[in-house]
Formats: C-alpha cells, sequence, structure tokens
C-alpha cells in the first residue's frame, strides 16, 4: 500500500465502549485504532504503540491474551472476537448465475447470425403477398399454394430458434459446472492452509480463517502471513513486502525497529512471534481487496477506511474501476502507489515481447484462424453463387420483371440462401473445439486431484506432457522425506551404529543434547506416533527432527533444555539460509559470557573449526591437514553412503569487550567441533521404477540438490538417475558457475550447452544455479525441439526457477507458501511419482484433443463440399439448416465430451514427447480425415444424385419453396449422420491402431454418448417432421443407411493398411495452405505469426475466433482455481515477489495478469492478459 504510513489519518482515539454498542467495551482497544496502527511502518509506529499502549505487552494485554500462552481455547471468547474484530475471510465474488452465463453463450457471433436469419425467416413466412395474382412472379412460389404446406413456413425459423436455444443451454450448463468444480477445488485448498498459533501454551495448527485477533502466531521461515500483527519476539527476521509495496528488498523486522507484520507478505529468513492484530477485511490485504470490489458485501461493514483520502488510495481506486470483473477474483497486489503507472505499463506492453502460448494453444490458434478463414470463403461463395443463379433464372432466363409485390417472395428465396451459407459456416467452424480442450482439461484435472496433482494453472497439466526434461529435488521428492541419523563421529570415534550413552564422554554427551536442542527452531519437534507402533511424527524442518531424535537416542532430553532457555531467552540467532548453509544461536550464560552453538553443512562449517572435542571431552587444535584428513576418513565414506553430514560446533565469547554481533564472519569463526553425524533419507520405494517410465518416455531426469556431491551422486545412483558405465556429467554449483561464465563472469549460453545434455546430478547448487540451470536448458537451441522443462522445488528460493520453468512443481507438504504460489502444480504427496502421473494426464490431454480434431474435421470436410456442391447444382443444400444443427451439436458438444474423457493409459509413456514444433494433425491423421471423407461424400454424392433409383422413391432435388420433407433427402441425412456415429468410434485412436474397440468399455462416458444419439436420431427421423425437414423411413431403408454407417468401420481397416510413408502428398497436405493446415514451425519464434494472425482477426474473421477464446473468458473461474491458497490467496496470488526474487521477468506460466496494468481478463493462454475481441 505504498506511502499510507505519511498518509493523514483522521484518528480521534474513542473511549471503550462508546463505539458500535458495548462489543468492545470488553477489550481495551477498538477496531479503529488497530486499524490506525496497522497503516504505520518503522518509527511511526513504534511511536504510536508507545503513545497509545506503551509497548506490545500492554497491547497484548489489552486485546487479552498472553505473549507466553496466547488465547484460551474458549469457543465463547474466540466467537466474540469474531463478532468484535471480523474473521479471517474476505468474501469471494458471487459466482455468475447460470442465467448470466446463458446471456455470455448468445453473444457467440455465429449463433447472432443464425438468430437474425431465423427471425427473418419466420416474419416472411407470415407475410401473405396481396392478391392472388402470383403468377407474374413465375414459378418460384409454386409449391407454396397448399394451405397447409404455407403456414408450415414458420416451423423451420423456429426450429433454429429452438436448436440456437439448445446449444447455448448445454454452453451454459458447461461453464456452470466448471465454475462450481473449480470453487470446490478452491475450497479444498483454502481449508488445507493452516498456521501455527500458541493457545493455552502449546502450538497448534489451524486453518488460517479461523486466526482471530489477539492470537500469538509463531513465524517461520518461508511462511506466507495471513493475518496483520505486531511482532513481539524475533530472530534475524526478514520480510519480502514487495506484493504490497512493490519494493523487492527485503525488510528486516525487529520489536525495536520494526515490528509491524501484514499479510500477504513472506517470510524470507528468521523466524518469531506476533500477536495479531487485523484479520480478514480489516488487515491490509483485505483493504486492497475491498477497493478492487470483492469484499463488496462488507464495503458498508467495514469503518476502517474513514479517514483515508490518501492519493493512494484514490488511484487504487480508479484503477480498480479499470479492472474487468474478471481479475477481481485474481486480485494482483497492486505494485505501487504512482498513478501514472498504469499508462506507462500501457505504452510498455507493445514493446514487450508477449510471453509465448502453451503449446497445444499456440497450435490451436493456428488451426482455427486456418479453418475460420476458409469456412468463411466457403459459405460466402456459397450464397453467392445461389443468389446469381436465381437471380439469372429468374430474370434473365425466364425475362421477369421485379414487381413490387413479389419483393416478400424474393426476400424470402434470399434469406433461405442466406440461411444455407450460415449452416455452411456453423458447419465448418469447429466450435466445440474450445469446448473439447475445456471439457478434456476440467476432466484431467478433476482425475489429476486423485493422482495427487493439484493443478493451479489449467494449461501446466497440458503442457506436461510435451515435458522434455525433469529437474527435481532431491529431499523429499526423490527421498521419503523421513530422516535419521545413522552414523556418529564423536570423540575421535566413527560409531557406525547409534552409540549407547556410556560410550560418549559426559561432558561431550550433554554439549551435543544443549547445541541441539538450542540451535534448532523451536517450532521442530518429535511428537509421539499417531498409531499403536508407529514411527514418531516428525513436526517442522525434518533435518533438525533427526538431531532431535539423535538427542532421544542417546536417552537425553530435549525439552527439558529448551524449558530452561525458552526462545525469549535467545540473544541472538542467525537463521538457516542458502547462503550461509548453516544455522547458529547465541545463548548468554548465568556468568554473563556468551556461547554460540552452530550447525551446518559439514565442509563448510569444518572450514570455521580451529579445535575439535577428543575422547576425554577436551578440546584440542584442529588444522587444516587434521580436517582433510576427516574428510577422506569420515566425511567421503559417510557421503559414499548417500548420507547428509551435518556438523555440531560451539564457541565460547566473552562478556566484554562485547562481541560485535552484526559481523557474523567472525563471530561464526574458531570453533570446537562438537561432532559430525551421518544422516540418512532413504529413497523413495516407488521412485527407481517412476524413474525408468520418465526415462523410457523420453523425459531425462535431472537431480538438483544443495547435498554433498558424493551423497548426491550415491542417491542418483540408486534412483537409477545415474547407470554406471552411462556418459553423464555430476558437478557442484562451484564447478558449474565456473564453466559457464566466461572471463568477465557473465554466464553465457554456449557454455551451458555443453554442459546440460549430460548433466545428471548438480550438487552443493543454490537456488540461483537451479533457476540459471533451467534457463539455460530452456533458451538452448543445440537440439531441434525447444526443451519443455518441470522443475520441483520446496523452499523459498526455489521462486525464481519455479516460475522459469514450463511447469513448476511445488511440494504440497514440505513446501512453503512462496514455493506454492510460483508453482503450476501442487503435488499433495510430495512424491516424484506423481510427476510421472501428470505427464501421463498431459499426454491424454494432447492426444483427446487430437482425436476429437480428426472427428470434427472429417465431418467438416464432408459436411462443407455437401453443402456447397449441392447448393451450387441443385440450388438448396442437401442437408438442411437444422439437420446441420443437430449435426453440429453431435459433433461439437457430444463428440468432445465422448471422445475428451477417455482414461490414459500406461501406453502414452511408451512414445517420446511430441515437442513444440509437431503438427497437431500428423501424417497418419490428414490419410484418416481425407480417407474418411472420400468415403462419406462417395456414398452422400451417390445417393444425392442417383438415389431416388436405387430405392425407388420420389426425387428430392430441386424443390420448391416451402415443400414437404422428402424420404430422399431425409436418407442422405440419415445416412450422414450415421457414418459420423461410426466414424467416431474409428477417431478414438489418432496412431493408425487396428483395434479402434481397445478399451471402449472403461470409457462409459463415451459408450451412452454413442448409444444416445443414435437413439435422438431415430426420434429425429421418424417423429421429426417439418422442423427437421425428416419424412419418416421403413425398416429396409433404415437397414440399409446402417449398412453404409458400418462400411465405415470396414473402411477405417482399409486406411489403416495404406501405409502412411508412401503418401508422401500428405505432408503438404499437413502444411500447405489447406483449411486443415497446421503450421510446422517452432512457436517460439512464431510470436509475430500469430500476432499477426490475431490482428487479422480483429478486423473481421473474428467469428471463430470468438470460440476459442471463450476457453479464457468463459473461464474465469479459473482465477479462483489459480489462487491455490487461502482467502488473502486472491491478494497476493501471481504477487510480485517471486518475479523480483532474481528479477525473472520472463514467467513460464501463462496466465499472470498484473493487476496494475489494468488488463481485461487474465484467462489461461491469453498471454499478457490482452482482451480478446
Amino acid at each position: 500500500m505504498g506511502d499510507l504510513g505519511n498518509s493523514t489519518v483522521d484518528f480521534h482515539p474513542k473511549k471503550p465502549g462508546m463505539d458500535k454498542g458495548s462489543h468492545e467495551g470488553d477489550f481495551g482497544v477498538t477496531i479503529d485504532d488497530l486499524c490506525s496502527l496497522m497503516e504505520l511502518r518503522g518509527p511511526e509506529a513504534l511511536q504510536k504503540i508507545q503513545e497509545n499502549y506503551t509497548d506490545t505487552e500492554t497491547l497484548c494485554h489489552r486485546l487479552k491474551t498472553s505473549p507466553a500462552d496466547g488465547l484460551s481455547d474458549n469457543p465463547a471468547d474466540l466467537e466474540k472476537r469474531r463478532l468484535v474484530f471480523g474473521m479471517n475471510f474476505i468474501p469471494p465474488k458471487k459466482p455468475k448465475t447460470f442465467l448470466q452465463l446463458v446471456w455470455e453463450a448468445l453473444q457467440d457471433v455465429t449463433l447472432i447470425i443464425l438468430e437474425i436469419a431465423a427471425i427473418i425467416s419466420l416474419g416472411l413466412s407470415f407475410y401473405q403477398p396481396p392478391g392472388g395474382d402470383t403468377e407474374a412472379c413465375g414459378n418460384v412460389s409454386a409449391g407454396a399454394e397448399d394451405e397447409g404446406e404455407a403456414e408450415a413456413g414458420w416451423i423451420e425459423g423456429a426450429a433454429i430458434l429452438l436448436s440456437v436455444l439448445c446449444v447455448v443451454v448445454v454452453t451454459a450448463f458447461n461453464d456452470w459446472s466448471k465454475e462450481k468444480q473449480f470453487r470446490g477445488l478452491q475450497s479444498r485448498i483454502e481449508q488445507e492452509q493452516r498456521f501455527a498459533v500458541v493457545r493455552n501454551g502449546t502450538v497448534i495448527q489451524i486453518p488460517v480463517a479461523e486466526m482471530v485477533v489477539g492470537d500469538i502466531a509463531q513465524v517461520k521461515y518461508g511462511d506466507l502471513l495471513p493475518a496483520d500483527g505486531v511482532l513481539i519476539q524475533g530472530n534475524d527476521l526478514k520480510i519480502d513486502e514487495s506484493s504490497l509495496t512493490g519494493e523487492s528488498d527485503h525488510v528486516r523486522k525487529s520489536i525495536d525497529k520494526d515490528p509491524m507484520l501484514l499479510s500477504g507478505t513472506h517470510v524470507m529468513e528468521g523466524s518469531g512471534k506476533m500477536v495479531v492484530t487485523a484479520v480478514g477485511v480489516n488487515s491490509q490485504t483485505g483493504i486492497i481487496f475491498t477497493l478492487l470490489g470483492a469484499g463488496e458485501m462488507e464495503e458498508e461493514k467495514k469503518d476502517c477506511k474513514k479517514g483515508k483520502q490518501d492519493g493512494t488510495l484514490e488511484n487504487n481506486q480508479n484503477k480498480a474501476k479499470k479492472q474487468d470483473e474478471a481479475v477481481a477474483m485474481e486480485m494482483q497486489p497492486l505494485k505501487s502507489a504512482e498513478g501514472g503507472e498504469v499508462e506507462e505499463k500501457e505504452k510498455k506492453k507493445a514493446s514487450v515481447p508477449k510471453k509465448e502460448k502453451s503449446v497445444l494453444q499456440g497450435k490451436l490458434t493456428k488451426l482455427a484462424v486456418q479453418i475460420g478463414k476458409a469456412g468463411l470463403v466457403m459459405s460466402a461463395i456459397t450464397v453467392i453463387i445461389l443468389m446469381l443463379y436465381f437471380v439469372i433464372e429468374t430474370f434473365v432466363i425466364q425475362g421477369r420483371v421485379w414487381l413490387t409485390e413479389c419483393t416478400p417472395i424474393y426476400v424470402q428465396y434470399f434469406v433461405k440462401f442466406f440461411i444455407i451459407g450460415v449452416t455452411v459456416l456453423v458447419v465448418a467452424v469447429p466450435e466445440g473445439l474450445p469446448l473439447a480442450v475445456t471439457i478434456s482439461l476440467a476432466y484431467s484435472v478433476k482425475k489429476m486431484m486423485k493422482d495427487n496433482n493439484l493443478v493451479r494453472h489449467l494449461d501446466a497439466c497440458e503442457t506436461m506432457g510435451n515435458a522434455t526434461a525433469i529437474c527435481s529435488d532431491k529431499t523429499g521428492t526423490l527421498t521419503t522425506n523421513r530422516m535419521t541419523v545413522v552414523q556418529i563421529y564423536v570423540g575421535d570415534q566413527h560409531f557406525r551404529d547409534i552409540p549407547r550413552p556410556d560410550q560418549i564422554n559426559p561432558k561431550t554427551l550433554e554439549l551435543t543434547s544443549s547445541a541441539i536442542a538450542v540451535n534448532c527452531a523451536y517450532t521442530s519437534k518429535i511428537m509421539a506416533a499417531d498409531k499403536e507402533g508407529g514411527l514418531p511424527k516428525q513436526v517442522g524442518n525434518k533435518t533438525e527432527c533427526s538431531l532431535l531424535g539423535l538427542v532421544l537416542d542417546l536417552k537425553q532430553d530435549y525439552q527439558a533444555v529448551r524449558e530452561q532457555i525458552p526462545e525469549e531467552k535467545l540473544y541472538k540467532v542467525y537463521t538457516f539460509n542458502s547462503v550461509r548453509k548453516s544455522m547458529s544461536t547465541v545463548i548468554q550464560m548465568p556468568d554473563g559470557s556468551f556461547r554460540l552453538y552452530s550447525k551446518g553443512a559439514s565442509e563448510i562449517l569444518l572450514k570455521k573449526c580451529s579445535f575439535i572435542l577428543g575422547g576425554d571431552g577436551e578440546a584440542r587444535a584442529f588444522r587444516p591437514r587434521d580436517r582433510d584428513e576427516m574428510v577422506k576418513k569420515v566425511i567421503e565414506p559417510m557421503a559414499c553412503d548417500g548420507l547428509r553430514t551435518i556438523c555440531i560446533a560451539y564457541r565460547e565469547l566473552p562478556a566484554d569487550p562485547m562481541p560485535e554481533w552484526d559481523n557474523e564472519t567472525d563471530i561464526v569463526s574458531n570453533l570446537i567441533c562438537i561432532t559430525v553425524v551421518g544422516i540418512e533419507d532413504p529413497v523413495r520405494p516407488e521412485v527407481p521404477d517412476a524413474i525408468k517410465k520418465c526415462q523410457r518416455a523420453g523425459i531425462t531426469v535431472r537431480m538438483v540438490t544443495g547435498d554433498n556431491i558424493n551423497t548426491a551422486r550415491a542417491i542418483a545412483a540408486k534412483c537409477g538417475i545415474i547407470h554406471p558405465g552411462d556418459d553423464f556429467l555430476c558437478m557442484e554449483g562451484k564447478d558449474f558457475n565456473r564453466r559457464i561464465r566466461n572471463e568477465k563472469g557473465e554466464i553465457e549460453q554456449e557454455r551451458i550447452d555443453k554442459i546440460w545434455p549430460k548433466l545428471r546430478v548438480l550438487a552443493r547448487s543454490s537456488p540461483t544455479d537451479k533457476h540459471t540451470l533451467v534457463k539455460g536448458i530452456i533458451d538452448s537451441t543445440i537440439v531441434e525441439q525447444r526443451q519443455v522443462v518441470a522443475v520441483t522445488g520446496d523452499g523459498t528460493n526455489d521462486g525464481p526457477a519455479l516460475k522459469k520453468a514450463d511447469v513448476g512443481f511445488a511440494m504440497g507438504i514440505a513446501g512453503t507458501d512462496v514455493a506454492k504460489e510460483a508453482s503450476d502444480i501442487i503435488l499433495t504427496d510430495d512424491n516424484f511419482s506423481s510427476i510421472v502421473k501428470a505427464v501421463m494426464w498431459g499426454r491424454n490431454v494432447y492426444d483427446s484433443i487430437s482425436k476429437f480434431l480428426q472427428f470434427q474435421l472429417t465431418v467438416n470436410v464432408v459436411a462443407v463440399i455437401v453443402a456447397f456442391t449441392g447448393a451450387c447444382i441443385t440450388q438448396d443444400s442437401p442437408l438442411k439448416a437444422v439437420q446441420m444443427l443437430w449435426v453440429n451439436l453431435i459433433m461439437d458438444t457430444f463428440a468432445s465430451l465422448a471422445l475428451a474423457t477417455e482414461p490414459p493409459t500406461e501406453a502414452l509413456l511408451l512414445r517420446k514427447p511430441y515437442g513444440r514444433n509437431n503438427p497437431l494433425i500428423s501424417r497418419t491423421m490428414m490419410k484418416n480425415i481425407l480417407g474418411h471423407a472420400v468415403y462419406q461424400l462417395i456414398i452422400i454424392f451417390t445417393l444425392l444424385f442417383v438415389g431416388e433409383k436405387i430405392f425407388d422413391i420420389d426425387s428430392g432435388r430441386n424443390a420448391p419453396l416451402h415443400s414437404p420433407p422428402s424420404e430422399h433427402y431425409t436418407i442422405i441425412f440419415n445416412t450422414f449422420v450415421l457414418m459420423q456415429l461410426f466414424n467416431e468410434i474409428n477417431a478414438r485412436k489418432i496412431h493408425g491402431e487396428r483395434n479402434v474397440f481397445d478399451g471402449i468399455f472403461s470409457n462409459p462416458i463415451f459408450c451412452s454418448i454413442v448409444l444416445g444419439t443414435f437413439a435422438i436420431q431415430i426420434v429425429i427421423v421418424q417423429f421429426g417432421g417439418k422442423p427437421f425437414s425428416c419424412s419418416p423411413l421403413n425398416v429396409e431403408q433404415w437397414l440399409w443407411c446402417l449398412f453404409v454407417g458400418m462400411g465405415e468401420l470396414i473402411w477405417g481397416q482399409v486406411i489403416a493398411s495404406v501405409p502412411t510413408h508412401q503418401l508422401k502428398c500428405l505432408k503438404e497436405a499437413g502444411h500447405g495452405p489447406a483449411p486443415d493446415e497446421i503450421m510446422d514451425e517452432d512457436l517460439a519464434e512464431d510470436e509475430e505469426e500469430i500476432d499477426y494472425a490475431e490482428r487479422e482477426l480483429r478486423r473481421g474473421q473474428i467469428l471463430w475466433f470468438r470460440g476459442l477464446n471463450r476457453i479464457q473468458t468463459q473461464m474465469e473461474v479459473v482465477s479462483t482455481f489459480k489462487r491455490s491458497g487461502s482467502f488473502q490467496g486472491a491478494v497476493r496470488r501471481r504477487s510480485s515477489v517471486l518475479s523480483q526474487l532474481h528479477d525473472v521477468t520472463n514467467n513460464s506460466t501463462p496466465s499472470h495478469v498484473v493487476l496494475s496494468t489494468a488488463n481485461a481478463t487474465g484467462a489461461p493462454g491469453n498471454p499478457g492478459g490482452e482482451s480478446f475481441p
């Protein structure tokens, strides 16, 4: 909130009990007092606390809470706090009603054109030309004489309207159920987010929404603060406030300088306790939120913002107005307080290269544009030819004059032609495509939940199918993250098993247990097992838990030490971070001197040790050569067993002169080494198999870890990432950095290109190394396919790499909120084998859409050619508008449902990834599409021109206006639909497999849709009558139709027998200027192309594009979904935090709408959030 700190707040201290009944009288502070306090920062805030409350103790006292024991768990008290100070919940926007969704579906251009045509047709059918002398108009009106038929003229218009209604309701229902699903998912995510608070003196984890004002919350590294508060105890606490202020520097918080902690900010280092002072809509996040209209209902209840007429807020309100409602859900934290920022961003947006679309999105966009253009051209030609033919026939050949009384009749003809033209367009445009993509993704996402993948960005699920590389963490992903100390070097002895307490010198033993008890976060502890005979539960940091476990194994009690030295008494804490790779704690001894305990990565900490405790418990000198020997004799053997080695050391510091605590390098040096322990983290049993599957599927797995290189190599071999005898590289971060930089220290892509193809293990790596590696692989051009990289991460510092990767996986259990924030998919079980499931689902989505395309394009090609030639040769389309709409419904809505819900099979993992520049329609698919089209066209034209002779019925060609439906055309329509039904079964396979029935019964949706469509078809033909232009058929005719339809299956086998590689011409078909082409270029270099295409669309062929982008607009709801966290998520989801961590501006997950750029909709696959037409 920028510089609200300097705002002029009209603050009138209220007497307790004056305000809002006597509610607040019970507490010594009102909601307004707290609100105005939370707007201040730094010295001003301290001054305000001193003026009003003297100190934080008094503030706690007035809030009726105890800094040590927290609140009591008394429900009445908690409920009262919620009444007085509000709940920790920001009300979400109301979902769209079904009617709103119907209205949105009606906005589709094609539907509007049809509606207009239908209304004109309706109007004209009721118009009776005056006078009986219609002879003068020529034979055009012949056949309309029959009274009953003339009255039935309205049916066609009404039927079109009815079918439009069907399409609209189906679309709206789809949207509605999708929104419901995502909201359900969202609430599940919200329930999962918990935070540690002290109640009745014990630390418990409670759902974020249950926090109340007065709670004492424990804050630690990696947390996302869920409420505003005042720090009452802190160690080395650093906060990233960029999500509120836009400043990327970390802010140091301490009780005596700046104790204000704000919701929506991230803890980057340290730990501490805070007393909660504002929750929900009254917290800083909530206030911004309310401005953006997400908490509209709460607006009047809040009087927190009375005095804030500060410029910042006004700007924010203006910005808020500029937002499309869609964004209110997505809620980007306001970047800063400058008003001009919006315009600047708009200008910048033009020059910034657009973020590339997801693989599928880019391919579909191009395909769509091409099909749309082709359809438009075809329908225009159809209309023009029909009109010219009619005009020439009537006025030139028959030499008639245009009479005014004949105008309505002529207009009726033109309207009929227009409807035929629109119908051709409707059929040509695959508006079922967005639906197929949506259904397929929504279905996959729902099913992926069961496979422990919580998808936050829809397109991540499809990108995963193209993944070529996975950079995985070791701890917790490949291993179980249940750490135990299994070896220990203490008092000059290397124990391969945990020794008995009497084997260790008592002084050393006592030092070991104190060093571990005090110098581990007090939030880490070992609890009793949940069930009888189970393993004890590890709470908090797993490495620390393994050390605490060691203390218990040595029959010592760490809890007793902690009670003696509570957290408040710790003099100074240097918390663990990825740069230090160690943690140190200073305590003051009873005589006034200090003792520093330190633990950390052994090779790093041993360099700082000058002494070591011998077997007698006395310190002796520890020289560099002793250290080298220790590395050889102790550390390397431990590491080769796959153990992590941790060194524990201490140092005594005098009280006089007072040490200079800020000079960390001097303080943490000349240490005395107590012990070195080896911690085992066993490989998860299912991981080696999962990695084998990845390698078979053409995905390279690389391990990036902070561990020692020997440990890393040992674990990598156990997992099967490296195999003895293979050509691979394992290197340390230092070495990697040296080899990728030139003399000036700049990173060079060519140098990375020499390393990454063989690199399998990167050890002792910093988060920056991880990011560099991911970026290097993504930007590499040495392989013909651009690499698609997935990354797993759990730490706050993994943010940049997770953002940069094509798909970021965060750990649901061990992951910090910051990592979850940056990720696309959250692994709810932290297990590597779940990533393999994600790959399977991703490939399945891609295949489902290809299946649908193969089916859809066959229908399109046939329907368009039939309508076009039929219209030009017989002046009337053999397939009527209403029939076309029914075909459209089958092939769009139903087929997308049937083909998009095919479950994935293990077979998907047997092929290599498709890659980014593979055409969407492979040559095999092209062969199938054209092959089946040829069969269907031959059948339909045979029926059209000689059908009446074959079946011995009246010809339906050249029928006059309003003539009754003919059996002839009904047979054509029926055959056409049945061929589509059987071809739908063929479309289940896209790689030229012979058995199209394989696994068909594992998809009940498919079976029921095919049977259901068949049943409805029978009803339409037998009882459809005039509205569907159908005349009932007899059994023999039905059997012939069925026979021809089943011919599709046999014909499919014939096509499968033709070897694709013989059909050289098809290659051209896949890429040439045909409507079904897909450009075969790398989409990464292709952005200009797509932009150009989009610009063209803006000029005119918006038609079907509306369709594709309905994925974006229909699914604003995804924004709910993307927030993946508790209520506050709203504000800070997509927060600037991560991109600023390492200035990773080029994020790799689509759809990051930055609110301050005032973009309209930020739906997936709408990069840069520009709004489409």
